[in-house]
C-alpha cells in the first residue's frame, strides 16, 4: 500500500523516542505500522515483535489491526493504556503509544520507563503537549534528563511568594525548545477541508438555578447538596435540560438530515431519544450501545464524549452538533476529527456548538480557549459569581 506524501516525509524522520504529532485524519496509525517495518528490514531480529498501546475503544473496535493487515502486518499485540504494567518486563520490541497519555510521574509513567529502557518506541498524539512539564516522560526516556527532579531543577522557576508550588517560569528554553525540536515529528498535512463553527444560543432556567445556589437544596435528588461537586453537576443538569437545546437539534436535523451530535450525561441522552426516535432513525455510541452509523437519508447518531470522541470515522454527513461542551479540549478536538478526515469527499464542515450564557457554559468555554481542560477547581470566582447571580 502506497504512504500520502506526507506520511512517506514523516516516516524518513521517524526515529527511536519519536513523538509523531498530526492531526485527526492525518494517517499517524499507518505510518507508525510503516515504520515498524522499516524498523524491521533494518534488523537483524526478524522476529522483533510489536505492540501497540492505545484507547480501550481502538483496542476492541480492531482499528489497529486492520491497519496493520493494509502493510501485511497479522501478529502485532494490541492493547489498553490501562493494561501497560502487563508489559513492563518486555524486551527486545517495538511499542507504538497511541493517543500519548504520560503526563504526571505516577504508575503509567514510571512502568513507560521501564519499556523504554528495553524496547524502540514511538508515541502519537493530535494533541501534543501544552506545557513542558507534559514533556518531562519523553524527555526522560530519551536521555536529556536522569528524571523528572533533574529537570525541575534545571528549569522550573517557582514562585518564591506562595505556600504552594507555583510554576511562574522555565530557564534555559533554548535548551528546551532544542530537545523537542529534537523528539517530535510533524506530519502536516494539505487539508482540503474548512471548518465552520456555528455558536447556537440557547437559554436555561435562571430562576431554578438561583433556587439551587440558594438553597443549596438538590431537586433531582430532593435532598442537600454536600459540596461543590454536587453542586456544580446539579446545575449543569439545570442549564442543559432546557427545551431550547432540544429544540435547537431538531431544527438543524430537519434542514441538514444527516446528523451526529455529541453529549455528555445520560439524561441529555434521554431527552433526545424522547425527542428523535419516533421521527427517524437513531444510532448510539456509547458505554451500553455500540450501534453503527445509521444509513439512509435521515439520522441522527447520538455519542457519549467518553465512549466515542475517537476511534472511527464517518463519510456520510459534514454536520456535527454539540448538545454540551466536554470539560476536556482533548475530547473536543478528537470529536470534530470523526468528521475531518484526510479522505472525506466534503470540503466544507459544520459544527454547531449549544451554548448559554451561564457561568458554567462560559468558565467551559473560556478553558477551552486556552487550551485546557475545565475544572470546578477553576472556578475560583466562583463565591463571587454565585453571589452577582442571586
Amino acid at each position: 500500500m502506497e504512504l500520502w506524501h506526507h506520511q512517506q516525509e514523516a516516516l524518513k524522520k521517524l526515529h527511536n523516542g519519536s513523538l509523531l504529532v498530526g492531526g485527526t485524519g492525518s494517517g499517524k496509525s499507518l505510518t507508525a505500522i510503516a515504520y515498524y517495518k522499516k524498523v524491521l528490514g533494518d534488523s537483524s531480529e526478524s522476529s522483533m515483535p510489536l505492540y501497540i498501546l492505545t484507547t480501550a475503544a481502538k483496542r476492541d473496535r480492531e482499528d489497529w489491526d486492520r491497519e496493520a493487515a493494509k502493510l501485511n502486518i497479522i501478529e502485532q499485540k494490541v492493547d489498553s493504556w490501562n493494561n501497560i504494567k502487563k508489559y513492563m518486563n518486555i524486551s527486545g520490541g517495538l511499542f507504538i503509544f497511541d493517543e500519548q497519555r504520560l503526563i504526571g510521574s505516577g504508575v503509567w509513567v514510571k512502568t513507560f520507563y521501564k519499556i523504554a529502557k528495553k524496547n524502540k518506541w514511538i508515541l502519537l498524539s493530535a494533541t501534543p503537549a501544552d506545557t513542558w512539564m507534559d514533556l518531562i516522560p519523553v524527555f526522560v526516556a530519551n536521555g536529556f534528563y536522569k528524571n523528572r527532579t533533574a529537570f525541575i531543577r534545571r528549569h522550573v522557576i517557582y514562585d518564591p511568594y506562595v505556600t504552594f508550588p507555583k510554576i511562574i517560569g522555565f530557564r534555559y528554553k533554548h535548551e528546551l525548545v532544542s530537545n523537542r525540536k529534537k523528539i517530535f515529528v510533524l506530519m502536516p498535512t494539505k487539508k482540503h477541508t474548512i471548518e465552520h463553527t456555528i455558536k447556537i444560543p440557547v437559554t436555561y432556567n435562571k430562576e431554578m438555578l438561583k433556587t439551587l445556589l440558594k438553597t443549596q437544596w438538590n431537586p433531582f435528588k430532593d435532598k442537600p447538596i454536600e459540596n461543590l461537586t454536587q453542586e456544580t453537576f446539579a446545575a449543569r443538569r439545570i442549564i442543559n435540560s432546557h427545551p431550547s437545546r432540544i429544540m435547537a437539534l431538531i431544527g438543524i436535523q430537519e434542514i441538514y438530515k444527516r446528523v451526529i451530535i455529541f453529549y455528555n450525561f445520560t439524561f441529555e441522552l434521554e431527552i433526545m431519544r424522547d425527542w428523535f426516535r419516533p421521527k427517524v432513525d437513531v444510532g448510539e455510541l456509547n458505554r451500553f450501545n455500540h450501534d453503527l452509523i445509521p444509513k439512509g437519508n435521515e439520522w441522527v447518531y447520538l455519542v457519549q464524549y467518553y465512549a466515542g470522541s475517537e476511534a472511527w470515522e464517518c463519510f456520510t454527513t459534514n454536520r456535527m452538533a454539540f448538545y454540551s461542551l466536554s470539560y476536556s479540549y482533548r475530547s473536543r478536538i478528537q470529536a470534530r476529527g470523526r468528521i475531518d478526515r484526510h479522505n472525506t469527499k466534503y470540503s466544507d464542515l459544520y459544527y454547531y456548538e449549544l451554548i448559554s450564557d451561564s457561568y458554567l457554559d462560559k468558565a467551559v468555554q473560556q478553558a477551552f480557549g486556552k487550551k485546557k481542560d475545565f475544572n470546578i477547581k477553576m472556578l475560583r470566582d466562583y463565591e463571587e459569581r454565585k453571589s452577582q447571580m442571586l
